[in-house]
Order: structure tokens, then sequence, then C-alpha cells
């Protein structure tokens, strides 16, 4: 007969513990919304909104150092789908590019083998979206192919590299982090590696610069305490390296760009954040920590608002946001830009072993924040708008905080539905220009922030474990079984995890030291025990526990017992859960009985000392019952002879032999139990225990070819024996016949036979690894080693199923792997999750795109229908209310899809101008309205001037001044030259210049003349000026084009020129970005988008193949011609969609009519293992 074992299917997985001082950098949360993070040599993914661990990567053989998610900045269809892709680096140099959704890898890269300092995805080029930049130290710079691993160029520099930021607004800009200072890079290009080696600027110390002060204009007010306390914490930037004295060390923990305004750069230093305007290379902002506050770890800057998320060295995180002046007086005193903290979130206790390691903030929306902790724990905040109680409290000194009543970027319909707190600009209003009056208060609601914990992931404590898994699935238990498995940790407490989905089911503070050992009595409670530190006669306090898992009641099993005494070795159950040995070190074994808690017997003094023990599997319970049935069959067939009972009576006393006979096989019935062990010389002594006798059977001689023996394993006919020299002994007992095997492994820690009918497989452990055996075959079937195919020490090890093992080991991890014991990656898909999760990304790739047409635009059926688990979302998107833009931000958010993301929000901006104008923010740069980038502007140069410090800084001001038109603020500068500068007569020449341009004509052409020829002459940037004061600015931004300096032209245009001249010059700039050398196409539509040229854009989309955001995007201009999103909706199979936009096309779309109706009333064509999208085309039908 075949021997019939149920298996209840368990994912491969990986219980994860705490992290190691280098997974410190490796996080990060990418646009398809999940959270990434190294822990030891693996990956974890988390989703943070179900905070669930959805997939665990382990091929890396280092611990993980860098992560990164690759970017959403590009279109994506069939051929380019929405798809989860991940770099990682480790401590040995090795970058591993992944599939996340199944496991795979990508390709594996290596260059040194010293730790990954920083990568990045580039993500601002139209060429090739694979592109990875990483550092490998000391001092290179490589591009690699993140698809294919090849290296496209590589590049050194002189000082050791520390960490990289990107310029958001310009590609080709980026600054490097070096042991000394800082490095920029202005020519960076992904075809060839920078030419030049890059400027180098020194940061001396904030604190150590004591020639730096600058002396006060007259005219100022005097500082005050504060202020003085901020003018001390300026720093000094400098080309030239400063004396070994004034910098220690460059102890600037981090640089980043400011993705919220261009050119801004911030450094963080433990005590303050400053905040550079690269322009000047001056510090414009100071956000520093009060003598007794806590330090600074990490900044994140955002885009969609002038805001910092800070991370402290207590684990607080808090948001500042940038102050806004309301008043000019205000405006003009103003002298920093401020920060003001506008929310935080709670400590947490910081130990030796507990402290805050990084934050993550959400690209999407930038409104929820992870906390990743050094014991394994991610806390995930979300920050939460609500109304303000006080009408703006004086006391506190801060402006009130607005949020616009808009949804997706549009004004608020009079009942229309809006997701709260979508995103941090729908929280936040935008920032106010100096002079600008407040918008009316109507549209605007006084709000304040919390933060608010909506999720917590804990990993394991630290290591050791000891691991037992609950009693094997049988055919009787199969409606209740949970694959439970207890894990025992070093602090006392039992955690208990279901390994269906591998979430913590208990966790128990069970003893008050280390776990030793655990032993189940039945699928609901176990025994389990712990032995203290020994006092100086090497006693100890021995506590063995038995927990009940439904109530969580735990009892000391043997009472009083266990004060100074001998610690427990080992303790074993039988196999019908009836007696438990207690083996002692020096002290011989104690007897009881589970069911009842006794103690049966304590072995006499002269007890041999045992090595190893182990329970026999066979017992004499089924003839037991047999005897016992048909003793009770007698009983019954007397009663029921007797001829008098009447029938009443006798069904009466057979309800009581029912009960009586449940209670006897419950507790009556003890069957007959062996068990062996082995002593010090290696003699194998049998016992036999029945109810509350014990009787000494044979005892074997000891085998001469084996050891001391350590531990033995029986089940059926098969025992197998472990010595300390790494031998394994077999013995067939039905045959009695024994085989010795020396595995040359050393000390056989543990061997257990795996669960099931019939199956012989037994698992080994040794000091360095562990072995599986088929003990029918006497031969090894799979082996892992520490340093060979590891790198991690196994602690404990136990069998969960029939076919899978699970190891406990040294670097906090428990894993569950298949027989073979090779640490893979599953397939997510494969996953059982406990909550849905939702991510696009795990989709195929036409199965997201279906579910992104359906979300976007449903013209087929008159209403809006879905099926979608997100309840908020589901009523939001069937609102008819809701404008076909704002669905389309809204869908592009919850894809978090990036370039979607930027091209629906100019498009929405433009294509609705509302009656109070509400601005594009300043983080789209030169897309912005002319009137408003102008005043952004000039309050930059008004906190430039405000700031200035030296001749450099003055004349770049001067400079500035002029090309904004502010002659008379110029002219007052010019004259501050002092008569000891070279540049003194040639700057009063200026100055009378400035003030005498009158618009005669000879004047004119003269200056127009000079302008030129210096233009020609390689003086660019006096030549533009010149051309600025005459107002021929239309011509300087034609020099600034023709001489390569095309984006000083958009912003020139966009601060000097009207409407029309300005026009012009973005569209010249348009075309140059869509020229193939430089192949920003993407940008290009952007620049169109802003200048309101729809049609031009429409076309762009269209030759660039966005069939549907073209399609969507004329849909919204309301032109219809869109015959290709009719054609990629027929290919998805929405035939009736595709007929839709066909019939809309006119006479170019009878011919795609005719073949989706060729043969009237045939069923739309199905497509093979896309049955889900046949299905949700059919109900909208």
């Amino acid at each position: 007969m075949i021997p019939y074992t149920v298996n209840i299917k368990l994912a491969a997985r990986t219980l994860t513990g705490t992290l190691n001082l280098q997974n410190k950098t490796a996080v990060d949360w990418g646009w398809q919304g999940l959270i990434a993070q190294g822990c030891h040599s693996s990956i974890l993914i988390i989703d943070p909104k179900t905070s669930q661990t959805i997939q665990v990567l382990e091929r890396h053989k280092a611990n993980v150092v860098k992560v990164k998610w690759s970017r959403e900045n590009y279109y994506h269809n069939v051929s380019s789908p929405y798809c989860l892709r991940l770099a990682s680096g480790d401590a040995s140099g090795k970058i591993i590019v992944w599939d996340v959704v199944s496991g795979t890898v990508h390709c594996e890269i290596q260059e040194h083998s010293k730790p990954i300092q920083d990568m990045e995805w580039l993500w601002n080029q139209d060429a090739s979206r694979d592109l990875l930049l990483a550092i490998h130290p000391p001092n290179y710079i490589v591009l690699w192919n993140g698809d294919t691993g090849t290296k496209l160029w590589k590049k050194s520099y002189a000082e050791n590299i520390l960490s990289f930021s990107f310029d958001p607004f310009d590609p080709s800009n980026m600054a490097l982090l070096t042991s000394e200072g800082i490095v920029f890079i202005t020519d960076f290009s992904h075809s060839k590696p920078p030419g030049s080696a890059g400027k180098k600027v020194y940061i001396a110390s904030p604190h150590a610069s004591p020639a730096h002060t600058k002396p006060a204009p007259a005219a100022a007010p005097v500082p005050t305490g504060a202020k003085k306390a901020l003018n001390k914490v300026k720093v000094l930037i400098t080309n030239e390296k400063p004396t070994a004295e004034a910098v220690t060390l460059n102890d600037c923990l981090q640089l980043s760009y400011l993705p919220s305004k261009r050119n801004h750069m911030l450094l963080l230093y433990p005590r303050e954040i400053l905040i550079l305007d690269l322009e000047l290379s001056q510090t414009v902002g100071v956000v520093a920590i009060e003598r007794s506050g806590v330090p600074f770890i990490q900044v994140i800057p955002c885009a969609q608002r002038d805001a910092l998320y800070c991370l402290h060295e207590n684990g607080c995180i808090t948001l500042r946001v940038c102050r806004t002046t309301t008043t000019p007086e205000e405006a003009q005193n103003v002298y920093e830009l401020m920060y003001d903290l506008r929310s935080q979130c709670d400590a947490i206790r910081v130990t030796k072993t507990v402290r805050p390691y990084r934050m993550v903030i959400c690209p999407v929306n930038e409104n929820s924040a992870a906390l990743m902790v050094s014991d394994g724990r991610a806390m995930l905040w979300e920050l939460k708008a609500q109304a303000s109680k006080a009408v703006g409290n004086p006391s506190s000194g801060l402006s009130p905080l607005y949020t616009p009543l808009s949804f997706c970027g549009s004004p608020l319909g009079p009942n229309q539905k809006r997701i709260q707190d979508l995103s941090l600009n729908s929280m936040i209003g935008q920032t106010l220009m100096a002079g600008e009056a407040p918008p009316p208060s109507s549209n605007q609601q006084d709000i304040q922030l919390k933060f608010l914990l909506t999720g917590l992931l804990s990993g394991l404590p630290l290591p050791p474990f000891a691991l037992r898994m609950c009693p094997p699935l049988t055919t009787k238990n199969i409606n209740h079984y949970q694959p439970l498995l207890a894990v025992g940790t070093s602090n006392g407490s039992v955690l208990v995890y279901n390994l269906t989905s591998g979430l913590l089911h208990k966790d128990l503070s069970v003893h008050s030291c280390e776990v030793r050992g655990i032993e189940w009595v039945s699928l609901t409670s176990f025994l389990s025990f712990a032995t203290s530190a020994p006092n100086n006669m090497g006693l100890v306090r021995n506590e063995l526990q038995h927990v009940n898992l439904p109530t969580g009641r735990c009892f000391a099993f043997r009472g009083e017992r266990g004060n100074d005494e001998p610690p427990i070795e080992m303790i074993k159950v039988s196999h019908l859960k009836q007696y438990l040995v207690v083996v002692f070190r020096d002290k011989p074994l104690e007897l009881w009985d589970t069911r009842t808690g006794t103690l049966l017997r304590e072995m006499a003094k002269n007890f041999p000392t045992v090595t190893a023990l182990e329970w026999s599997p066979s017992h004499n319970l089924k003839s037991l019952k047999k005897k016992q049935m048909a003793a009770r069959e007698a009983i019954a067939r007397q009663t029921v002879s007797d001829a008098e009972q009447t029938s009443v009576e006798s069904s009466v006393i057979s309800l009581l032999q029912d009960a009586e006979s449940k209670s006897e096989t419950s507790q009556a019935i003890s069957a007959r139990e062996h068990f062996v062990f082995t002593d010090t010389d290696g003699q194998v002594y049998h016992i036999t225990v029945e109810g509350n006798t014990v009787k000494d059977g044979a005892r074997i001689p000891p085998d001469g070819s084996m050891g001391s023996i350590a531990c033995i394993a029986w089940k059926g006919d098969t025992l197998v024996l472990g010595d300390v020299d790494g031998n394994l002994n077999f013995w067939d007992l039905k045959a009695r016949l024994s085989r010795g095997i020396p595995t040359h492994r050393g000390w056989v820690k543990k061997i257990r036979f795996a669960p099931g009918k019939g199956n012989q497989k037994l698992l080994v452990m040794y000091t360095d690894g562990a072995e599986v055996w088929d003990t029918k075959e006497v031969q090894m079937v799979s082996s892992m080693r520490i340093g060979r195919n590891v790198n991690y020490r196994i602690l404990d090890i136990d069998w969960c199923t029939s076919d899978k093992v699970v190891l406990a080991s040294d670097d906090g991890c428990v894993r569950v792997l298949e027989m073979a014991m090779k640490s893979a990656s599953y397939r997510m898909d494969e996953q059982d999750l406990t909550d849905p999760v939702w991510c696009p990304y795990l989709l195929v790739p036409r199965a997201a795109l279906t579910l992104k047409a359906f979300l976007l635009l449903q013209p087929w059926s008159g209403t809006f229908t879905m099926d979608i688990t997100q309840v908020d979302m589901k009523s939001v998107l069937q609102d008819p209310e809701l404008s076909l833009l704002q669905r389309c931000l809204l869908v592009s958010r919850l894809f978090g899809d990036e370039s979607d993301l930027h091209f629906w929000t100019v498009a929405r901006h433009e294509g609705t101008q509302t009656s109070p104008p509400n601005h594009l923010d300043i983080c789209h740069d030169v897309l912005c309205e002319s009137s408003y980038f102008q005043k952004f502007q000039l309050d930059r140069v008004h906190l430039q001037e405000v700031k200035r410090s030296s001749y450099d800084h003055t004349k770049k001001c001067a400079d500035q001044l002029l090309l904004l038109g502010q002659t008379d603020r110029a002219v007052q500068l010019l004259l501050e030259t002092s008569a000891d500068n070279t540049s003194y007569y040639c700057d009063s020449l200026k100055a009378c210049l400035v003030t005498t341009i009158t618009s005669s004509g000879p004047s004119q052409s003269t200056i127009k003349l000079v302008a030129t020829n210096m233009i020609a002459n390689g003086k660019l940037a006096e030549g533009v000026q010149l051309l600025c004061l005459i107002d021929k600015a239309a011509d300087a931004c034609r020099y600034l084009q023709t001489y390569g300096e095309w984006n000083r032209a958009a912003w020139l245009a966009k601060v000097r020129l009207n409407p029309a001249e300005s026009s012009d010059v973005l569209k010249r700039w348009a075309e140059h970005l869509c020229s193939p050398q430089v192949n920003q196409k993407s940008k290009a539509i952007m620049v169109l988008l802003s200048l309101g040229c729809f049609y031009k854009v429409g076309e762009m989309l269209q030759s660039m193949r966005h069939f549907d955001r073209a399609a969507l995007f004329i849909e919204a201009c309301l032109k219809y011609g869109v015959m290709e999103y009719a054609r990629m909706l027929r290919s998805l199979g929405l035939r009736e969609g595709a007929a839709l936009w066909a019939s809309r096309a006119g006479s170019a779309g009878q011919q795609l009519m005719e073949e989706l109706f060729q043969g009237e009333g045939s069923v739309p064509e199905a497509i093979p293992g896309e049955e889900g999208v046949e299905l949700s085309q059919d109900s909208t039908e």
C-alpha cells in the first residue's frame, strides 16, 4: 500500500530579525509604492499600506548596504510595462539587479571588492531607463547598464567619494560629497564620462571660521538673540583648501539638491541644516537645533512643497515647512529662509541595541514616512491634516497653514467627493511670494498637521533561537490544523508564528532567561524549559513551563522544584504525548506524566549518565483499545438480554455507557511506551513505561567504531545514532543490521526524522551546517555548509512539513527552505497574503494596462463602474463630478507613474484656469507662469542680497538685478565697490551707464553694437546684460541659445519677455530638446504643454507612440481624432470601447469598425491567459 501523506502547502519564506549596522543605509521607497530594506544579506520588500512583508530576496553573500528602486519616469505600454526592478549593492562590492515579482536576477555586477557607497538610476533622459550610476570605493564612479550588466564608462576622482546627488532640474549637474568637501560636476552625460575633474569646494566646519563675520549693513535692525545665533552658524565655502586647524574633518552627514526649487542645496550637520543658494555659493537658510535639542541623522527634502522631513537621533520624525511672508514690510526684514516646525511624531526608546537607522518617504504623495529601527522594526507614519481649532495662535509665532479646497488640482465641486490627505500638495497650500495678497478664505482652510502611526512591522529578537514545529498534519486533525512554529528566544519569550502567512500568531513571555528547548504536547500546548546562569557551585534555577496557546495560560510544570539544581539538558515527550523525560547534567533523569502533571519516577543515584535519549514510535494503544471495546460490547449485550428492561431505560443506559467510554478513552488508558538512551560509554539501554511502572529492558553493548553518542532518532524500524566525531550509525531493527557512515563534519548536534508515514528522510545538524539523508537508501540528499553556499551559522533545525525544513541562523533569521536547502526567493504571486495588496506592478503587463484603461475612461458605458477593493478610492472614482483631468491625475498617483503624474499636473493646470489663479508649484521651474516665476526670482535675489558677504557675491547680485530689470537697486550695489578694488573704475562707469540710458536711437544702436562685439569675443554674460539694459532681451535670448546656454535663455525669457516673445524662445528650446543628440522629447512636451501648444503636444505624443496619453489628452481638449487608442483598447480585448473611439474618428475609423464587427454577433476575441480581463469586459457591457 502506498504511504498516504497529506502535505499542507507552505511557501518557502524567511522570517527576518534585527538589522546589521551595515544595513543602516539600505532602504528605499519606490514610485511603485513598496519599500525595500536590506537585512543582513537579504532584502525585504514591504507593502506600507498593509504593513506586511511580501517578498524576501536572497542571493547576496555579504551584508546589503544600498538598495534603489528604478524610477517610473517613462511612458508605460505593453513593451515597456509596469515592472518591479530593484538594484542592491553589498559590502563586497557586488550589485544585483532584481526582478522582484519573480525573485529572479536580471544581472550581477562586480567592479571592486569594497562596499558600494551610493547608487542611483538615471531617470531624466529618454534614451534608456536601464542606466545605473554607482560609487565604487574609494574614488570611482561607474555607469552601468542595469539590464545587461555591461560597463558604459568609469571615472576616478582625487578624493574618497561618500555620496552624490543629482540636480533634479538639470541632469548634467551633479554634486559629489567627498571626504574633504564637495565636487560639482556640470558636464555629466550618460554617453561619456565627465571630462573635467569638477569644481572643488571646501567646507570649513560651521563653528571653526572666526574670520567669517559679515559686517551688518547700517540700515539693518540690530539682530535679536536668535538672529545672532543664526549669524554665527554661517558656513564658509571656499575654493582654497582650508588650513588644518580650520577643518578637522568633514562632518557633513548628507548633501541633497532641493527638488522644490532650482539651484538650491541642503547640507546636513548633526546640529544644523544649511540651505545653500548655488548661484552665490552662499548660505540662505539655517535650521539649527537649540542646545538641549536632539541632533539630526538624516533629512529628506520634498518636491511638492518647500518642506523638509528630518529624522533625529531619538527616532522622532519632524516636518518643517518653509515660512511664507505675507506683507512687503515683513519681506524686507527677512534674513533667512525660515523652516518652521509644523509636526512631529513620537520618539522611540533608544538603547544600546535599539536605535533609529533611516527614514524614507513616499515619493508619489510625500505625506507618509517609514522609520527603520535597528531591531528590525519598521514604523509607518502618515501625515494627517485637521482643521485648526484656534484662529491662528499668536503665542506660537507661526503663521497659519492653509490647505487648498481643491481636489487633484481643480477646485472642488459643490458636492464632489474627495480623498482626504491625498498628497502633500493637496494638504498644504502654496508658499506665498512677498507682497502677494493671501487668497480669499472661501477656498482655503486653516489646518494643523499630525503624524499618525498607521503600521508597524516587527522582526525576530536577537539570536540564539530554539525552534520546534507543532505536531504534523494527519487525517484526524486536518480540519483544525494550523502550521505553528514555536521560536524560543534569548530574552525568555516564546514567539509562535503561523507559517502559512508568515505572521506572528502569539508572543508569549514565558521565562526569565534564555529558552533552551521546546516540546509540543498537543496542537495547542507546549512545554518549554530555560536555565539561568550557574552560581559558584555550578547550580542553576531550572524553569519548565507548560503553555496553553488559546488561553495563553502558563504554569510551572515541576511545581516548586527547580531552584539550585544541576541544569536541565533536554526534555523529551513520548509519541502518544503521555510521558515526559527530563534529563539533567549531573543528576538522574525524571519521568513525568504529561496528562496529570505528576512525577512518576525519579531515578536512583546510581542511574547511568544520559548522553542521548529518544522515545520509540511503537506502542500498544491499538491492542488496548481493542480489548476495551470487546469488554464494553460484552457489558452492552448483557444489558440488552435482560428482558424486563423497557426500551426507554435501555436507551438511557446506552447514553450513560457512551459517556463513560468517552471519559475512559481520554483518561484511563495508559498505553505502554518505550525509550532508549545511551550512557557515556556508548551502551544503549531500553526502558519500558506503562502507567506508573518502569521496567528495565535489554542492553546493547557499545559499537566500537562510534565515539560518544550525541543524539538518537527513531522512526518505524530505523534507529539512527550520531556521535561527537561526525559518525552516523543506521540500525535496521527488522533485519537486525547496522551500518556506520563517517560524515567527517564533526559533532552531530541534532538529528530529526521527517513527518509523514513512510517518509524516512533525516535532517542532521552539525556545527558548520546541515544535511538531509535518506535512511532507506542510506545516502545524502542535500547539504549546506557555512562559507561554501551560505554565510550564516545554523543554530537550530526542524522539519516543518514532510518536504520543507526550517532553520534558525545567527544572522537573526528563521528560514523555511525546500529539502534541497538552497535559499531562494519565491514568486510573489504564489504568496498566501493575509491582506490584499494594491500594486498594479504585480500584474502581468496586459492586465495592468487593462486595469489602467478601465480606471481612466469608460465611455462605452454610460456610468462609471468598478470593482476595486479600496473603498474610498472607489466612491471617488465613480463620482460623476470628477473631471477627466482629475481622474488622470488620480490614476497616475494610484499607479505611482512618475511621467504620467508630471504630464497631467501641468496639463490640468493649463487646461483649467480658475478665477483666483492658482499657480503651478515652483518645483516645475520654467513651466510656471511668468508673473509667478518673476516674483520668485525677485524674492530670491532679495535674499541673496541680504546674505552677500564678499565682492563676488555683490557682483553676482548686481548682474541678476540688471537682468531682472531692477536698475535702481543694481546701481546702488555697483556703487558699493570700494576704491581699492580692481573693478572700481569699471563698476562706477557701469553705474553711470545704467542710470543715463535713454531710448534715443543712436545710443541704442551703439550699445547694441558693443554688445554683439562682446558676445562675439567670448564675453557672453556681459553682452547679454547690455542687451537687457536697452530692452533687447529677445535678442539676448537668441544669442544665449546660439551659444548653447538653453537654460539661461529660458530663464531670461520667463523674467523679461512678453508672452509672445517668451513663447518663441521656449518653442525653439523645445525643438532643441527634440533633436536626436539631446533626445529629451518628454521634457519638450512639458515645455510645449506649459505654453498651451495643445495641438503640437497631441502630435508629438502621437509620434512618440504614447497613444493612450494622446487620446486622453485630446479627449480632454475635446478634439476627436483618436484611432490608435481604439486599436490599443481592441488589442486589450475591450471591444466596445474600441468601437466607440473608432466611430468618433469618422471615415478613418470605418475600417476598424468593420474589423471589429465582421460577422455581426461574433464574440470579442479572447486573449489567452486574460480571463480576468474578459470577465470585467462583459460586466461593463
